[in-house]
């Protein structure tokens, strides 16, 4: 049987290309990714002959899964990304590796570049314990009740906590976090490896008035350690 690869491919800076995730992304017969257009792009940049694509996202994922699973069956090579990153972070794509894993299909993992780590390691926060949350739930209820939830588990065991943020929820989720933790110190990234990165140092409030003023653009990550008031 085929191999699916679960390559990582750069967030912003095409530099950030690993030299096996090229070289697998050369070879492989058939490519999955979210957007044909975006992945087509960065094999033109590559320099790299198209193979064959097909998309996948979370709206057609349970219909693309038996598909890729047939061709890996035939042998063929099969390599999932994402727009940028790791894929399968906040992304579609477990349900796939979990479905090859159960059919006995080897899946190998392509690491490279990840938002996530990216961002803490250049945050100045603690990096021995963290924790991921992605994106927080798009309703108000539930979003507070995690956000509790977490400030519950830090009184125990303090962690850095790291969040995907929507520019267009950015200030309502900045604001239920401080209703949680309070004015607490955070570091926001936005754009990391791109031209025009950002990365703010400063009090959750501070961070509110400036994206009041200014309309939040791009992709965000927001990093605190804290415990709760």
């Amino acid at each position: 049987m085929g191999t699916l690869f679960i390559v990582s491919t750069p967030i912003g800076n095409l530099e950030d290309i690993t030299l096996r995730a090229k070289r697998i992304l050369s070879e492989v017969e058939i490519i999955a990714c979210e957007d044909t257009r975006k992945t087509g792009n960065l094999l033109k940049q590559l320099s790299i002959q198209k193979p064959i694509f097909l998309s996948y996202y979370e709206e057609n994922e349970l219909k693309r899964i038996p598909q890729i699973i047939k061709l890996l069956k035939k042998d063929k090579n099969v390599a999932l990304v994402s727009n940028a990153g790791t894929p399968t972070l906040s992304d579609p794509g477990f349900k796939l590796v979990r479905e090859c894993i159960r059919q006995g299909i080897k899946v190998e993992a392509v690491p490279g570049a990840s938002a996530i780590l990216t961002a803490l390691v250049s945050s100045g926060l603690p990096t021995d314990k963290f924790l991921f949350l992605g994106y927080l739930p798009k309703k108000q209820g539930k979003r507070t009740k995690l956000l509790k939830n977490i400030a519950t588990m830090n009184r125990i065991m303090a962690m850095t906590i790291i969040i995907f943020l929507s520019p267009h929820r950015l200030v309502q989720e900045l604001v239920d976090i401080k209703q949680v933790f309070g004015d607490i110190e955070i570091v926001i990234c936005r754009e990391l490896t791109k031209v025009h990165e950002e990365i703010r140092r400063e009090k959750i409030n501070q961070s509110i008035t400036h994206f009041e003023k200014v309309k939040p653009k791009g992709e965000f990550t927001l990093l605190f350690n804290t415990l709760p008031k």
